[in-house]
């Protein structure tokens, strides 16, 4: 495993996993909502999802997964109508405010299981992740020189990558957060996610692939 070959798998996989998507948006969402630290715990969720999705690649499960439609199409609606569900969730959601005032308001909280949880569905919900590591993983595997050691590092890194990518996009919903503490602007960025959440959900449940 030579230092060139870490760097650029380390490189693709965190590009890859900072495109903009379901659980990119979700990280933004609880950022703006509830704060850069308790979206650690949806960073948590996604990481684990990752990490599961990649090992199911690595031991070539994927391929099955991309070559059975039945088992592709039931994992993919099963996301898609999650994503749907939290999309109306935020969309019928009260104001917030998420750093509150310094007397009368607090910041919103929720437990901190339902974030692990939301991460964690909306990864795993995204059966292409799984395609895409099928078919990333042999670009970087080599069966003479293959060995387990080899492989906790690419795990590893997807889930560093998932964990990372997630907080950043946290990071930039807090700092947005700060220009929303007006109740009226609030409602409107609940509905403007929830609307991408259920738009979301329905393109997946619509497209062809």
């Amino acid at each position: 495993m030579t230092l060139e070959f870490c760097l650029v798998f380390i490189v693709t996989v965190f590009v890859a996993s900072g495109i903009p998507g379901p659980s990119m948006l979700l990280g933004l969402t609880h950022g703006m909502r509830y704060g850069f630290k308790d979206t650690a715990y949806t960073a948590s969720g996604n990481m684990l999802a990752s990490s599961i999705q990649a090992i199911i690649s690595i031991a070539g499960l994927g391929i099955l997964i991309a070559t059975s439609g039945t088992l592709f199409m039931i994992i993919k609606y099963i996301g898609a109508a999650y994503l749907v569900y939290l999309g109306i969730m935020l969309w019928k959601s009260p104001p917030w405010d998420m750093h509150g005032t310094e007397k009368t308001s607090k910041p919103t909280k929720v437990p901190h299981k339902k974030l692990f949880y939301q991460g964690f569905i909306v990864a795993a919900g995204n059966p292409k992740a799984i395609v895409f590591f099928t078919a990333l993983f042999p670009q970087f595997l080599n069966p003479e020189i293959a060995s387990l050691s080899l492989y906790i590092f690419m795990v590893t890194t997807v889930a560093i990558a998932a964990f990372t990518c997630l907080m950043i996009y946290a990071a930039g919903g807090q700092k947005i957060g700060h220009f929303f503490k007006n109740s009226d602007i609030s409602k409107l960025v609940n509905k403007i996610t929830g609307g991408a959440f259920v738009s979301g959900g329905l393109a997946i449940i619509y497209s062809n692939k």
